[in-house]
């Protein structure tokens, strides 16, 4: 290949310095092949739709990281959902099972239920039993994020009891951990996420995500992005 023999050849330290890249990321535009991120998410009241958004912009921030939107299928009769006060879903397109495969990495985000993922998410694991006996998905990145009503309500547990999911797919779990640096560490104001991905407080539903919440989500989808790339890069 001509990049190969490009990154052997003396010419290669020019490249490299012309282009400001790394050998990785290098060899990634050689081949013209860029990571590709699916974000999907279930959202009753638009909290955790929010932080998809937000992580959304945080992936497209990294260069040649590409980042699309997906909402799972709604489980809830319409009719329950309007006694339940949740306004109309966005124009996020739906997505199925098999669309996981395309994407090289993988973001969840749902709200809680009892300190664990709501069911509409859990359904639409359910699904991927197919993807599951072939080992589809196994070796991409994966991360979690998630909104709970009350602080008690699983900022921890969620996730936690999440990653079981991860697991029998034989995806690879990326926690930010603490590099979202000073903005871990808040203390005097309310602030949802925690080392395993960013989060929010819904409360009774008013509440909206915090300035600080939605940029722990912008550094979970650009620290996210990095690390995909830099896995498309070892390929």
């Amino acid at each position: 290949m001509l990049c190969c023999s490009i990154l052997h050849s003396k010419f290669s330290l020019f490249i490299l310095r012309f282009t400001n890249l790394s050998v990785s990321e290098f060899w990634v535009y050689c081949n013209g092949s860029f990571p590709s991120l699916s974000i999907s998410y279930y959202s009753t009241y638009g909290h955790v739709e929010k932080l998809a958004e937000e992580i959304k912009k945080g992936a497209a921030s990294v260069e040649g990281v590409e980042a699309k939107l997906w909402q799972v299928p709604e489980t809830l009769p319409e009719e329950v959902l309007g006694k339940m006060g949740a306004p109309p879903k966005s124009d996020v397109p739906i997505i199925t099972p098999n669309e996981l495969t395309e994407a090289d990495g993988l973001l969840f985000g749902f709200p809680t239920r009892f300190g664990m993922m709501a069911s509409q998410f859990k359904a639409f694991l359910d699904a991927t039993g197919g993807l599951w006996r072939t080992q589809a998905l196994a070796g991409k990145p994966a991360g979690i994020f998630y909104s709970t009503g009350s602080q008690g309500g699983g900022q921890e547990t969620t996730p936690l009891t999440s990653i079981t999911q991860l697991v029998h797919h034989g995806l690879i779990f990326v926690p930010i951990g603490y590099t979202f640096g000073a903005g871990m560490f808040e203390m005097e104001n309310v602030k949802g996420g925690s080392p395993y991905g960013a989060g929010t407080y819904a409360g009774d539903g008013s509440r909206q995500p915090t300035e600080l919440e939605l940029a722990q989500a912008f550094h979970q989808g650009k620290y996210f992005a990095g690390i995909a790339k830099k896995l498309k890069g070892s390929e």
